[in-house]
């Protein structure tokens, strides 16, 4: 069996509604006709027949109340008879009522009890519905006469035939707007919806390219923005992807060359003396390490840039965070000779992830002494300005140019690729600084000149 979609499914819906208004709309007419008019029919033959038992008295009927019987059934639509025995009823009205006597046996036994009796039903003869009440006349000695009053009903239609023409409208009006309605839901939410359908298709086969251009502020095109924005994450992702492997595939390739060379060098003994065999085992272990450390910092930035990482803040004493980062180079300070003026303020407290903003401090610290001029000052600082928190490093070294200054930061970008081999930099240390100081709402500025050297300063917010 063929399964519905959705719009067929919506027009089923709407179907059924108009069928539940067509038999809804029967219902209340005949309850109109019911609860309103047959009540009202009733009530009026009873109001009648009681006013004009009242007005017969002790069984005589009076010149003046005949012309006024007469006169009644004249003009009204009402048909009143007298009659001294109820068996002279079959007389004047020998028409059965839902094809039953009119009066039975219970009927008797309440008239003689003097209650009234209201009858009402379909007479064949007449084709129509009637309610009629038969009044006991009481007497001096009993029942002494009876009152018949009954009216024909008119029909549903001819009860509504003035209304008809206006419901008709109505109802015309109700349906063309309720077209009009269903034709503008269909243009409104399926078509867009047809268009997501599409979409997630073209986004299922990988093309990430395309957005919806669908411009409403309801729920569909709510939908259609997070389709669009989960595309947009979609192709960035890919992009960095293939940035990646690309990224990859070009740096491998030196070191690999490197370390497949050398080996093979090694394995056949192309060598002339132990201590070029001995370089060519350095060379091979600095390479490899360099492999190492580019793999972790490459997983370590994508880690970063992920859009689902979140930083563990909390409130760091900055100056002995970094005093304990900056221990670590100790030894690499006294091989290049190099001095070390610090302006802390220890009393500085920031909210941050402790582990990423050690990592900052780490990385900075090391490229400013790989790329310090050997016996040069290396000079760190603290400082407060408009509640952010200064970190500033600088050093003595090569001038970086306004084009290098552009592209510091991403990854695997290196001023002097020469250089940064002998030294092990892989062009990640300060795409991973750049990223750690943007998920801490902060900013990285790098400013270099021949005179002055290079200075590297980190913004942070959220200054306690």
């Amino acid at each position: 069996m063929k399964r519905l979609n959705l719009s067929q499914k919506v027009l089923m819906l709407i179907g059924a509604c108009i069928l539940f208004s067509i038999v809804f709309s029967f219902f209340f007419l005949h309850f109109l006709y019911k609860e309103l008019y047959f009540n009202s029919v009733k009530e009026s033959v009873i109001f009648q027949g009681e006013r004009t038992a009242a007005h017969y008295h002790s069984g005589t009927l009076s010149e003046d109340l005949a012309e006024k019987i007469h006169w009644y059934n004249m003009v009204s639509e009402y048909e009143v008879i007298v009659l001294d025995e109820i068996e002279d009823l079959s007389s004047y009205f020998p028409y059965e009522i839902n094809h039953q006597a009119l009066i039975t046996r219970s009927d008797r036994k309440r008239l003689e009890n003097e209650e009234f009796i209201v009858k009402d039903g379909y007479v064949e003869e007449f084709g129509r519905e009637i309610i009629g009440a038969v009044f006991p006349v009481a007497g001096k000695s009993g029942t002494e006469s009876y009152i018949y009053i009954y009216v024909p009903l008119a029909d549903l239609q001819e009860v509504f035939e003035g209304s008809i023409p206006i419901l008709l409208l109505a109802g015309s009006m109700f349906f063309m707007i309720l077209f009009l309605a269903v034709n503008q839901i269909r243009r409104s939410l399926f078509q867009p919806l047809q268009e997501i359908r599409l979409f997630s298709k073209e986004v299922s086969r990988g093309n990430y390219s395309n957005r919806l251009q669908i411009s409403k502020r309801d729920e569909i095109g709510e939908l259609a923005r997070a389709f669009n924005s989960m595309s947009e994450s979609l192709e960035k992702q890919e992009a960095r992807k293939k940035e990646f492997l690309a990224n990859i595939v070009h740096e491998l390739r030196t070191p690999l060359t490197y370390i497949g060379g050398y080996s093979q060098a090694l394995s056949h003994q192309m060598y002339e003396s132990p201590e070029e065999a001995e370089h060519y085992l350095k060379t091979i272990e600095r390479e490899t390490n360099r492999v190492n450390k580019m793999i972790h910092d490459l997983i370590d930035l994508d880690v970063l840039q992920e859009s689902m990482y979140t930083l563990k803040t909390e409130p760091i004493a900055i100056s002995q965070l970094f005093l304990d980062t900056f221990a670590l180079f100790e030894i690499r300070l006294h091989e290049k000779n190099l001095q070390t003026k610090l302006h802390l303020h220890e009393d500085l407290v920031i909210m941050g992830d402790p582990k990423r903003i050690q990592q900052v401090f780490y990385n900075l610290i090391d490229n400013a002494i790989k790329y310090a001029e050997e016996g040069s000052v290396i000079r760190i600082s603290f400082s407060e300005e408009k509640h952010r928190f200064h970190f500033r490093i600088h050093n003595i070294g090569s001038e970086l140019s306004e084009q290098d200054l552009a592209h510091i930061g991403e990854r695997f970008f290196r001023t002097d690729k020469a250089r940064s081999r002998l030294t092990g930099g892989t062009g990640l240390g300060l795409s991973i600084v750049k990223e750690i100081v943007r998920l801490h709402e902060g900013e990285l500025r790098i400013e270099s000149d021949a005179s002055t050297g290079t200075a590297v300063t980190v913004m942070l917010p959220a200054l306690l």
